[in-house]
C-alpha cells in the first residue's frame, strides 16, 4: 500500500505530466500557426509521450491502492518568439520536470516505498533522455543561425519523429 505522502505526491507529479502534456500541445499548435508541421508534429510526440507518462503514473497510484486524483492545471503559454525560443522553453520545462522526478525519488525514498523507488526510476532515465532530444534540437537551430534553408530541412527531419508507446513492462 502506498503512504499518503507518496500518493499526494504522485498526485501532484500526475498534474504536472498533464500540464507537460498541454504545454506541448500549445507548442504544437503555434508550430503549425507559423507554418512548421514537422516541428508541430515533433511537439505533437511530445505530447503524447507526457500523457502516457501521467497516465503511468496514475495507474500505479491505484495499483498500489492508493487514490489517484486528477487536478487541474494553468493554461500554458501560447506564443514564442522563434522556434529557438520554444524549444529552449521546452528544455527549461524538462529540466523542472526533472527536477520534480528527483523530488519524488526523494519522497519513494524518505517513505521507505521500495515499489515506487523502482517505478521512478524508469522516470529518471526518461529524464535524461527527454533533456537531451531537446537539447539536440537547440543545437541544430544554433548551427543554422538565420538559414531558412536550414530550418526548412529540420523541420522535415523532425516530422518523421513518431510516436512509440513505453513497453508495458517499463516503468509499470
Amino acid at each position: 500500500m502506498i503512504s499518503k505522502k507518496m500518493q499526494d505526491a504522485m498526485n501532484e507529479q500526475v498534474k504536472a505530466e498533464f500540464y507537460s502534456a498541454y504545454l506541448y500541445l500549445s507548442m504544437s499548435a503555434y508550430l503549425e500557426s507559423i507554418d512548421l508541421p514537422g516541428l508541430a508534429n515533433w511537439m505533437r510526440v511530445q505530447y503524447q509521450e507526457e500523457v502516457t507518462h501521467a497516465e503511468k503514473i496514475y495507474d500505479h497510484v491505484i495499483e498500489r491502492d492508493g487514490r489517484a486524483i486528477v487536478k487541474s492545471w494553468d493554461s500554458p503559454l501560447t506564443d514564442w518568439e522563434s522556434p529557438l525560443d520554444l524549444f529552449e522553453a521546452a528544455y527549461k520545462h524538462e529540466q523542472l520536470v526533472t527536477s520534480l522526478i528527483n523530488k519524488l525519488v526523494d519522497t519513494a525514498i524518505a517513505e521507505h516505498d521500495h515499489a515506487s523507488q523502482i517505478f521512478l526510476q524508469w522516470f529518471v532515465n526518461e529524464q535524461v533522455e527527454e533533456e537531451a532530444s531537446v537539447k539536440a534540437v537547440i543545437q541544430q537551430f544554433k548551427l543554422l543561425g538565420d538559414s531558412r534553408a536550414g530550418l526548412f530541412q529540420i523541420d522535415r527531419e523532425l516530422g518523421q519523429r513518431v510516436f512509440t508507446p513505453p513497453a508495458a513492462t517499463q516503468g509499470a
